[in-house]
């Protein structure tokens, strides 16, 4: 039987003042595209250099992956917050954690 790995997670700028939600199956991969797209003011992350990750999940499903992200996405700040801070409290960069 084949194993799916999907993920949500939250990335911010360097400065911690905006959040971006997102799902991939290769969170890898989609840590260094929105890096790539630093300051392209047509992608949201890029407008705002969102690229530094500060919360992942784990989802074996892909709808339950879109479901949850689809439900972050819905929150206020102070509810994504309080999800970052669950298990980042210092809300420390991530990124070296993921790609090594």
């Amino acid at each position: 039987m084949n194993q799916y790995a999907f993920y949500v997670y939250i990335v911010t700028n360097p400065e911690k003042t905006v959040l971006y939600t997102g799902m991939t199956n290769d969170l890898i991969r989609r840590l260094q595209e929105h890096y790539e797209s630093r300051g392209q003011a047509e992608k949201f992350a890029g407008k705002y250099y969102c690229h530094r990750l500060v919360y992942w999940e784990y989802h074996q499903y892909v709808r339950n992956a879109i479901d949850r992200e689809k439900e972050i996405k819905g929150w206020r700040r102070e509810k994504k917050v309080a999800l970052i801070q669950s298990i980042n409290p210092e809300w420390r960069f991530l990124n070296d954690d993921i790609l090594g």
